[in-house]
């Protein structure tokens, strides 16, 4: 594995941002102020929650709601008018219960996406409560926002999404015709060849896609599940970079951030064990969840330990972007037509029961 010798190496670690707030540590440093000129506003809430945030070239907005802690849930995709949330593509997709087929219909949606083409694609982990995926549930579909029709999908087999996998987050190569997939519970990057339709297990042994068993504390609260354990997440957000190059990815319970060139995920010829040296260590970042690039090469991260949105820019700045109370782990992002970030608060460090706010999207406007 390589290191990338970068200057954010060293801001890493002398960074308060990203040594890790812990409130229990008497010896942290103050937290960062954010970026000044940075305006968030509330662009919509909801009673159930969410993940995804997907945004259209006309402003449409998309999010998805996964069976993470209910089997209950009035859909699994919508998109979102104001206060309005509308089925899509329709009722029928958003209907499943265990006695349905699940091919056709959403089970556990983790991710929505809009390409650079603004099709919407929509990432079906298939695996309420992350108990396990449901037979032929899990799958990658490509719909027209527009049309409201199916365009493409990829059904995924057990040699490559485990009954115990949980497929987490995606980013599409519309140039190459390539889709990328975090797993999260089995620590692997899927990599998806759209012209053929098939999909190959990657970096499923390489530790770079493995939890670091982190512990998470996030307003106080340590992060349990609902049975009171440490949860232990793989592989879970990742960003293509602007030109198609490197896919960079980090688990959920860790601090860690990798990149590999996209065209060794993509050379089938390539050993496994040659696979894993390919991969590049970028730095420290703390933990995160949803990762974007802008087009200017800017990577923006949920900060959620902070209840903050933070970026690393080209040059290997990092800069806090927004902070505030109501940023209730930021979860997942999308980029606008007019270059606003977009991003969910999901929640999940704070237990069913005592949740007393609503989930929300905030638009995060950038200084010109």
């Amino acid at each position: 594995m390589k290191r990338i010798l970068l200057p954010l190496l060293a801001l890493l670690t002398a960074t308060p941002l990203f040594t890790g707030c812990n409130d229990d540590n008497d010896d942290a440093p103050a937290d960062p102020a954010a970026l000044p000129g940075v305006t968030l506003s509330q662009t919509a809430t909801s009673q159930v929650q969410w993940t995804g945030v997907a945004v259209l070239r006309d402003g449409r907005l998309f999010a998805n709601f996964p069976r993470m802690e209910t089997d209950t849930i009035p859909y699994s995709v919508a998109e979102i008018q104001g206060q309005q949330a509308i089925a899509f593509p329709d009722t029928t997709w958003n209907n499943w219960k265990p006695s349905l087929p699940a091919q056709n219909r959403f089970v556990c949606v983790q991710s929505v996406y809009t390409d650079a083409n603004n099709f919407l694609w929509v990432l079906d982990a298939a695996s309420p409560q992350m108990r396990g995926v449901v037979r032929n549930g899990a799958k990658l579909l490509k719909f027209d926002p527009n049309t409201r029709q199916l365009i493409q999908r990829v059904d995924f087999d057990e040699t490559v999404v485990y009954p115990t996998s949980y497929l987490n987050d995606v980013r599409i190569d519309t140039e190459r015709n390539y889709a990328y997939i975090t797993d999260s519970n089995q620590g692997a990057i899927i990599v998806v060849n759209l012209a053929t339709g098939r999909s190959r297990r990657l970096l499923g042994n390489h530790p770079s896609t493995k939890s670091e068993n982190l512990i998470l504390t996030v307003e106080g609260r340590v992060w349990r599940n609902r049975s009171g354990k440490l949860p232990s997440i793989d592989s879970d957000g990742l960003a293509l970079s602007p030109d198609r190059e490197f896919i960079y990815y980090h688990a959920l319970t860790a601090r860690t951030l990798y990149r590999i060139r996209t065209q060794y995920l993509r050379d089938e010829a390539l050993p496994a064990s040659q696979l894993g040296q390919r991969v590049e260590l970028v730095g420290d970042t703390g933990p995160t969840d949803g990762m974007l690039f802008d087009p200017s090469g800017n990577l923006y991260f949920t900060t959620f330990e902070l209840n903050a949105v933070t970026r690393l820019t080209p040059d290997g700045q990092f800069q806090v972007i927004a902070r505030d109370p109501q940023l209730k782990w930021p979860d997942s992002f999308s980029l606008g037509p007019d270059g606003a970030l977009y991003v969910t608060t999901s929640q999940l460090h704070i237990p069913r029961s005592q949740r007393t706010e609503p989930f929300q999207i905030f638009k995060i406007t950038l200084p010109q």
